[in-house]
This record gives C-alpha cells, structure tokens and sequence, in this order.
C-alpha cells in the first residue's frame, strides 16, 4: 500500500537552474583581460515589464520588475570590471548633485542598451498520496536585449536569455517542511535570465579591437589613454595610425570610414593611473614621426 503514495525529496532542496552555466560565465566576466580590452562606454536605456505579471494590481507607470531586470544587468556589467557603465536611469538626480558640488562631466555612451522582460510566469506543480505530499514552486523568466549604435541609431545586436528557479517540499504523515509562497524565486529566475545572455553580450562588446586616444606629445614620449586595467604592460608594441577619411554610402546612407594609414610606431615604457576612468601609459616613439605633435585624426591600435 504504501509503495504507491508520492514520496518527497530528502532532504528539500531549492534548484535554481541553470546555476552552473550561470556560474561559470560569471566567473569568466569577472577573469582579467588575457588580451588588451578596449573599455567600451555603455549606458542601459529603457528596460521594461512587457509580461502581464505585476501589472494588473498596480496600474500607473510603476514597473518593479523591469527597473529590477535593468538593475540586475547594470551590476553584472559593472561586476565584470570590463566595461564603463555609465548612469541613465537616474541621471537626473547625478546631475542635481553636480550642480550642487559645482560641475560635473557627464559622457556619452558608445552603446546604448535597450530590452525587456518578455517571458515571466510561476507555477506549483505536485502529488499526493495516501501518507504524503509533495509540492514544487517554479519561476521562469526570459529576458531580451539589443545593442544601439548611439551615433547611427542602428541595433546591430539582440540576444536573450531564459531562466528557472525551483523549490521542492514535501510532508510525509503531516511531517515535514510546508510549501509556502516563495516570493525570492522571482528574483532568482530573473537573475538566471541575466546570466544565461551575459556571456553573448559581454562577447559582442567585446568584438571591437582594442584602440585608444593620443594625451600629449612631450618630444620622443607619447602619453595615451589605457593602462594595466586594459591590459598594457611594459614593452607592449602598439602603431599609432591616421583614420582614413569618412565618406557617405549612397547605398546604405551610412557614412563610411577608409582604410587608416600607418604614422608611428610605439613602444609601452611605463604605466600610471589608480582606475579605469583615469589610467593611461606613457609610451616612446621607435619609428616613424608624428609631424608638428598634431594628433588630430591619430588613434593607438595593436601593432601588426
């Protein structure tokens, strides 16, 4: 008789799926830079519910779960040590507080983030026997994003990513753990979510090479912007080059770069700089000249 009764799980556990993929890419974010790492600009945009979940009740313009979902990646972002995620969301209040303390300098993105939670629901599944009972609260969620050229307006990018959170329980003769409502897996699925997408997008960033800006010219040393956080080290080769000229494509309507053309060449002697908003090298010039110290229209890139 008792063969045919449902049977908890022993002991409960709480499964939040996928929590080794989740752990593992997050590890990976967080690895310094094996390679030099340009620091991208990114700034999240407008982050939205588009489930009917959290709507029906509270009515307005109040969003929790698409202010959490932004949340959630912006820390994920700035966690990862390899981005300058810059402030949107509240940036009314940064700028108050800057006209207070006297100025500010507030800097434009090079890509905009946009996205939504489009996917999002819970359920309680179980059994019950003669003796016992089982009961297993479930959360899914399933989040989208683009990428946004901020000087075209081009989304050149999407991905999304799904999540899952779980709790199990169960009683076996009125003995044992009782199911209550279980208002954390929202979060975790939401989370789940982030981190299934974070590695797509953290790789997309991450695609364009690795260039930088020429400070000063003091004789034969150059100093540019970029230092150990974007992995520059001593005796790094990098060429200084001039951007080709921009020309419009009557095609696409785009405007297009050329080809750039080598100026310099450079070779990293020392590094300075306490964060990656103020870090930079100074570099010595070993071949080639940079005619008249102008730098306009010169750029650092990875020598060839």
């Amino acid at each position: 008789m008792l063969s045919g009764c449902a049977t908890p799980s022993t002991p409960p556990t709480a499964v939040q799926a996928p929590a080794a993929v989740a752990d593992a890419q997050k590890q990976a974010a967080l690895a310094p830079p094996a390679v030099k790492s340009f620091k991208r600009k990114v700034a999240l945009g407008r982050f939205t519910n588009e489930t009917r979940y959290g709507k029906a009740l509270l009515g307005g313009d109040l969003d929790p779960l698409g202010r959490q979902t932004g949340d959630m990646l912006s820390s994920r972002l700035v966690e990862s040590g390899r981005f300058i995620v810059l402030e949107r969301p509240d940036l009314a209040a940064v700028k108050s507080e800057q006209a207070l303390s006297g100025g500010g300098n507030t800097v434009g993105a090079d890509t905009l983030i946009v996205g939504s939670l489009t996917e999002f629901g819970r359920g309680a599944e179980g059994q019950a026997g003669f003796l016992s009972n089982t009961k297993r609260q479930v959360a899914r969620a399933k989040v989208e994003v683009r990428l946004v050229d901020v000087r075209t307006g081009h989304a050149y990018f999407s991905a999304n990513g799904t999540g899952e959170a779980a709790v199990e329980q169960g009683t076996v003769m009125g003995f044992g753990s009782r199911a209550d409502y279980d208002a954390t897996l929202n979060d975790r699925a939401i989370a789940a979510a982030i981190s299934d997408l974070l590695s797509s997008l953290v790789a997309k960033l991450e695609e364009r090479p690795w260039r930088s800006d020429i400070l000063k010219i003091d004789g034969p040393r150059v100093y540019i912007s970029g230092g150990t956080r974007q992995g520059l080290k001593p005796g790094d080769r990098l060429a200084v080059m001039r951007s080709g000229e921009r020309v419009k494509s009557a095609q696409s309507g785009f405007d297009l770069e050329l080809p750039p053309s080598p100026v310099a060449d450079l070779v990293v002697e020392s590094t300075f700089g306490d964060s990656v908003t103020s870090e930079g090298s100074i570099a010595r010039i070993t071949g080639g000249t940079i005619p008249g110290g102008n730098t306009s229209g010169l750029f650092v890139a990875e020598a060839k």
